[in-house]
């Protein structure tokens, strides 16, 4: 497993890259925590099989895949609410 952590404004983003077993490549994954605000250490979103599972070549493209993912999850913030 592969992790990466990015800071965006009041979230904090967990990407993974986890290796998929019996198969080839790394499927993507991320948790959107809410860091800072009104409701502090509250999750956001989370999708632990981004892209339907897609095998990513390598654990850099699964990290990359993920924390865009998040970040499009913080900027459009309309998608925080409903993935609850």
């Amino acid at each position: 497993m592969h992790f990466e952590e990015v800071d965006a404004g009041d979230f904090r983003i967990y990407a993974g890259a986890i290796e998929r077993p019996r198969t080839f490549g790394y499927v993507a994954a991320v948790v959107v925590m809410r860091v800072r605000g009104q409701a502090a250490r509250q999750e956001a979103f989370r999708d632990e099989n981004l892209a339907g599972g897609y095998g990513w070549a390598s654990p850099a493209d699964a990290l990359r895949f993920a924390v865009n993912a998040g970040r499009d999850v913080v900027m459009c913030g309309g998608a925080l609410q409903g993935s609850r």
